[in-house]
């Protein structure tokens, strides 16, 4: 067990005391940025952040990831390594006051010559008014500004204030990641968790990437102790798996949505099946995947597979009808039939090049011969006059102009030659020489 310790970094501690009452995550937070795991890209001699602690002097920056990687505690030892006083927020608790306060207590220390790392915690919660707050503060220099958020900058930050901030993305943990907090909290326990290896694997997985959840669960685990090593199934009765991470109207949402049009799209139905269990495990309603399925039949697929659009209105009425769990496998049904389809986006770019010839070309009128001609007089005005009606003509086709007087024709509709699109196009073509043998263009 010495070897455990001493390859861990961390000292056996059998009689804690009063310690032995912080939770295990917080005994376990790191002493040092080179004890931060899984984010070397930042924290590594050649990554930014690192390069900015060993200069001692630090820029405003915003840390962007998913819950349990590291934010505050990096924030903390960058304060520690280039001798700023640590102030932290929280913008679920804190007021106009509370940001009042703690930037008069930055200024009088900058005016003694120390200087303020202030972090705060889920900076996106604060409003715009607030965001703006910052900003003389920090081009001042009375604050070195450290945001932590979960949710997308880009979307959630003033530009006013992400223009004078750095923004550096954290990684989601990895297993190695997360075995070497585990072993970290053996040590420090004195013991090893009463796991099986393939049940060691399986608590990381339920942590989800959150190295302050799987310390959690590890800490579960030595309070319930036990005798033997827990099995996989042993290990799920036991413990809850972590709820995927998925917002339903923030990034997350729009990432799985993404991935799932963009793998049908690619027509890879393995790949969509993973993104539609994906988005049904993390609550998405199956309704919001059936309207976006249909919109893909049309924009995708269109002409190439006609029947994609009728899969696609019908796996929604199934749904429906049946409601979940049993309605769900009508979306995987069409997931894989879209998926497996040939694609063309013809109809949707012709349609596209239509509604742009038509906000062109204003109010022009259809040619005379192909108007409504209900009334004797619309008659006696030449409505409808010199129609032909295909389908009496010798080819069942008569080629007339159908487009206003005045516009030249265009070609809008190009088949790809995919699937049903293939003899569409041979059809076209053909037409297209029967009418330059009538001499119409």
């Amino acid at each position: 067990m010495a070897d455990l310790f001493e390859a861990a970094g961390v000292p056996a501690q059998p009689d804690r005391g009063a310690e032995g009452a912080r939770p295990l995550a917080d005994r376990l937070r790191p002493a040092r940025l080179s004890e931060v795991v899984g984010q070397q890209h930042l924290l590594g001699p050649d990554g930014p952040i690192g390069r900015m602690a060993a200069a001692g002097r630090l820029s405003s920056m915003i840390l962007w990831g998913p819950p349990g990687v590291g934010k505050t505690t990096i924030a903390r030892l960058l304060a520690q390594t280039a001798g700023y006083e640590f102030q932290q927020l929280s913008a679920v608790f804190s007021g106009v006051a509370d940001l009042k306060k703690a930037f008069d207590q930055a200024r009088t220390r900058s005016r003694m010559g120390q200087s303020t790392l202030m972090f705060v915690d889920e900076i996106h919660r604060f409003n715009r008014a607030q965001q703006d707050g910052f900003l003389p503060y920090v081009e001042e220099g009375v604050v070195t500004l450290v945001g932590a958020t979960t949710e997308n900058p880009s979307f959630e930050l003033n530009g006013a204030l992400l223009s004078r901030c750095q923004v550096f993305v954290l990684n989601r943990l990895e297993d190695a990641d997360l075995d070497q907090l585990l072993a970290r909290a053996e040590a420090m326990e004195g013991r090893p968790l009463p796991l099986t290896a393939p049940a060691r694997a399986a608590l990381a997985a339920m942590a989800d990437g959150d190295g302050r959840h799987v310390l959690t669960l590890a800490e579960t685990l030595f309070a319930i102790g036990g005798d033997g090593a827990l099995d996989v199934a042993q290990l799920g009765a036991m413990l809850q798996r972590r709820s995927p991470a998925y917002d339903k109207s923030r990034e997350e949402h729009y990432n799985l949505v993404s991935a799932l049009h963009k793998s049908v799209r690619g027509s890879d139905p393995d790949a969509a099946l993973y993104w539609l269990a994906r988005m049904l495990q993390g609550g998405e309603a199956p309704l919001f995947i059936a309207r976006r399925l249909v919109r893909m039949a049309s924009e995708d697929i269109g002409a190439a597979d006609p029947t994609a659009l009728l899969v696609a209105t019908a796996a929604k009425d199934a749904y429906d009808f049946l409601g979940s769990p049993e309605g769900e496998l009508a979306l995987a049904h069409v997931v894989v039939h879209l998926a497996c389809a040939p694609k063309s986006n013809a109809v949707y770019t012709a349609f596209k090049g239509a509604m742009a010839a038509a906000r062109e070309t204003g109010s022009l009128p259809p040619p005379a011969q192909i108007r409504n001609a209900p009334t004797r007089l619309m008659k006696d005005l030449g409505y409808g006059r010199g129609y032909a009606y295909d389908p009496d003509t010798p080819e069942g086709f008569s080629g007339q102009d159908y487009f206003p007087e005045g516009m030249a024709r265009r070609t809008f509709y190009r088949p790809k030659g995919e699937g049903a699109e293939a003899r569409i196009n041979e059809r076209l073509e053909r037409w297209a020489r029967l009418r330059a043998e009538a001499g119409r263009p």
